[in-house]
């Protein structure tokens, strides 16, 4: 007879339930490991605190931080701990040059008689939820691995005959290397820092193990912020489907519509590429505008200017973006990639798509991303997951890449070709002694696209586009140059194709 699985128990940290699939099994004994200033004491807390607002009574026991240190810690965050129980085997006796000892009273040398305490205040308050911190300490009560390992699998024992969850503390500073408590344990969460060249420290999470339990693998982005731990799931695209309808959105020209075989396609992305100041950024906001006005919910990333500085441009383009993000048709996020973490970048975006309703959306640019990143692989599996995310829920995705240099060898940091639907490329040119701008679609996996190369600018009306150049040379060099006697923008009355 298979036996019934028991009802899972929230540990209180936003994200970490999704990552278990709904929480901790109850009566269970997890080990909560990572070097100081990885986030478990604040992960514990909210354990006990999520406990104690579902009427579970719960117990710290420290032996490395005093009650008064611990209870300023958790007011840091808004709380108070009421009704968690603090007990401290630490005294001001450890600080007496007599005593051998550094942190336990005298009565308290032997590991034996540590243990039976811990068991009284057990036995005496009876807590649902218990929190033992930390296991360094106790380490070095028990002077050997076999000591140590038969009063962790006593305690263990204990625990479970007194059907309450126990989540032990340990900060790796003796022996980082030590997996005697990973056999022992149900459970095994791991925190993990990493300090950057340059803006703030990375946090993530990993589960090791969860016996009997499903859970998200890989490693999981952490912030610790005021209010407590909040983790960011890893996305996995195949968990997310919706159905929808898949007809073209206009860009607002209808020559670029042309351009690209009749616009932009839900559920595919659509990558800009060019040099910097060819006009990226404007095509796509005059994209979003027109997507605003049949309907759509638009969301725009902005990692590299300044959220005003776009505004403004965008207004003496003719395109009011301002009053469309007051209306609550855009949401304008300024991003800054040296504090934000992929994965919490990737949590913003499911945020806009299933919570807010956003079904356009443009990131400006990948170059910002990119150097948010720790290696360009990452890169390049993280976007994967986020487009094909978003292409399952049929989003319009814009994607802008900026590239190196202005004429000759255009590079860029990295290839997202084979990622992409849709590649518009944008280039300079140069056409009786002046510098003017082009735009052809290179690729398109969803429509039948021009094979052209148009002429465009940006006016005080907006995104103009003219007539097919058929007599260019040198597109694919990285100097083209037109020498045919089409009219150029603004030397014809009319620019329909």
């Amino acid at each position: 007879m298979i036996a019934k699985s028991k009802a899972r128990v929230s540990t209180g940290v936003s994200g970490l339930d999704n990552i278990l699939g709904g929480g901790l099994t109850p009566d269970r004994l997890y080990l909560v490991e990572g070097t100081p200033g990885t986030g478990k004491t604040t992960l514990a807390l909210q354990f006990l605190m999520e406990g104690i607002r579902q009427g579970e009574s719960g117990l710290y026991i420290t032996l490395s931080e005093t009650e008064e240190e611990l209870r300023a810690g958790a007011a840091t965050h808004g709380w108070t701990l009421d009704g968690v129980t603090v007990s401290e085997l630490v005294t001001e006796d450890g600080l007496d040059p007599n005593q051998e000892q550094s942190i336990l009273h005298s009565s308290e040398i032997e590991l034996g008689e540590t243990t039976g305490r811990l068991i009284d205040l057990v036995t005496t308050l009876e807590p649902r939820r218990i929190v033992f911190d930390s296991l360094s300490e106790f380490r070095l009560l028990a002077q050997n691995p076999l000591r140590y390992r038969r009063q962790i699998l006593a305690l263990k024992q204990f625990f479970a005959n007194r059907k309450c969850i126990v989540i032990l503390l340990d900060d790796r500073t003796l022996e980082p290397t030590d997996l005697q408590l990973h056999s022992i344990a149900h459970g095994v969460i791991r925190l993990e820092q990493h300090a950057q060249e340059y803006g703030s420290e990375r946090r993530r999470l990993q589960i090791i193990k969860m016996r009997g339990t499903k859970f998200r693998g890989g490693f999981h982005d952490l912030n610790i912020e005021t209010g407590g731990i909040v983790v960011f799931p890893r996305l996995i695209a195949s968990e997310h489907h919706a159905d929808f309808v898949a007809a073209p959105l206009g860009t607002g020209s209808s020559q670029l519509d042309a351009l690209l075989g009749g616009g932009l396609l839900p559920g595919t992305n659509a990558l800009f590429s060019g040099p910097s100041g060819v006009g990226k950024t404007s095509t796509a906001v005059s994209c979003m505008m027109a997507a605003i006005r049949s309907g759509k919910q638009g969301v725009y990333y902005l990692f590299d200017e300044g959220r005003a500085t776009l505004l403004e441009r965008a207004a003496h383009l003719g395109m009011d973006l301002g009053t469309a993000i007051e209306a609550g048709k855009v949401d304008l996020r300024q991003i800054d990639p040296a504090e934000l973490s992929p994965g919490e970048f990737a949590n913003h975006v499911r945020r806009a798509v299933e919570e807010d309703g956003a079904n356009f959306v443009v990131i400006d640019s990948l170059n910002a991303y990119l150097h948010a990143m720790p290696g360009q692989k990452f890169l390049l599996l993280q976007m994967h997951e986020l487009l094909t995310y978003l292409n399952q829920l049929g989003v319009v995705t814009i994607l802008i890449l900026g590239q190196h240099g202005i004429v000759g060898d255009v590079r860029s940091d990295v290839d997202l070709s084979y990622l992409s639907d849709t590649i518009m490329l944008f280039r300079f040119f140069e056409a009786q002694g002046e510098v003017r701008k082009a735009v052809a679609v290179v690729k398109s996996r969803a429509a039948k696209h021009e094979r052209t190369i148009r002429e465009f600018r940006l006016t005080s009306t907006g995104l103009e586009v003219g007539k097919a150049l058929r007599d260019f040379e040198g597109v694919l060099s990285g100097l083209p140059s037109y020498r045919g006697e089409q009219p150029m923008l603004g030397q014809e009355p009319s620019v329909e194709a």
